[in-house]
């Protein structure tokens, strides 16, 4: 097993980037969701409703890229704006049709389930078997693509276990990932679907992919070994 793709979202909810390595801490990535989308009444944007988050369609037309001291964001017409700016704001909430602000993370985590995110390519192609066409790893917005030979859905074992990253970063893998109707959402290349969710809520209990807390803290690169330990 080895890493072939690292993605971070500098804003919860808002498309990210796709990097070469990056820094792992107790909290996952470095600056990974660090921020979000807010409304005025605490509720921060997300893919699905529930006592923290608020479903807001049309976050996945924004682009974040990491910065300091906080992320860029581009909007759908290619402006920019740094994350704590309140221009940006004022422009992102106009291109919602509400009122927003980015806000950053306090003293509850923006994560939905855990600090790091992974997904294997055959679990990918566990999912492509059962809908007869290939399915991008985007879609699932993991932190980590581990190239896994076979077809079929790897990490439903992984639970309880430990991996060993690269030379540094050990995660403990925490349970599966339950997933939202954000899979089926267009955003980059992928186009929108219907089926996805269907299709999990039905074979698969929901759930794609794993969660991990984080062991030991380092950096993970492409084509970092994976190990169990």
């Amino acid at each position: 097993m080895h890493v072939i793709e690292i993605r971070r979202y500098p804003v919860k909810s808002m498309l990210g980037e796709e990097l070469p390595a990056a820094e792992v801490g107790e909290r996952g990535l470095a600056g990974d969701r660090l921020w979000a989308v807010r409304d005025p009444d605490g509720k921060f944007g997300s893919g699905k409703n529930t006592r923290r988050f608020r479903r807001m369609p049309g976050l996945f037309d924004f682009r974040a890229a990491s910065g300091a001291p906080a992320p860029t964001v581009t909007l759908p017409d290619g402006r920019r704006f740094a994350a704590d700016d309140p221009a940006g704001h004022r422009a992102i909430g106009a291109a919602l049709g509400r009122t927003v602000s980015l806000a950053p993370e306090a003293s509850i985590p923006h994560y939905d389930e855990g600090p790091v995110s992974l997904i294997t390519t055959a679990s990918l192609r566990a999912l492509a078997a059962l809908t007869g066409d290939d399915i991008q790893a985007l879609r699932f917005r993991a932190n980590l693509l581990i190239d896994l030979l076979g077809n079929r859905f790897a990490e439903d074992d992984w639970p309880g276990r430990t991996l060993r990253i690269g030379p540094d970063v050990v995660l403990r893998i925490l349970r599966p990932l339950t997933r939202c109707v954000m899979i089926d959402m267009a955003q980059d290349a992928a186009a929108e679907r219907n089926d996805l969710l269907k299709l999990l809520a039905g074979q698969h209990e929901m759930t794609f992919g794993v969660v991990a807390a984080v062991e030991q803290t380092g950096q993970v690169a492409i084509e970092d070994s994976c190990t169990w330990v």
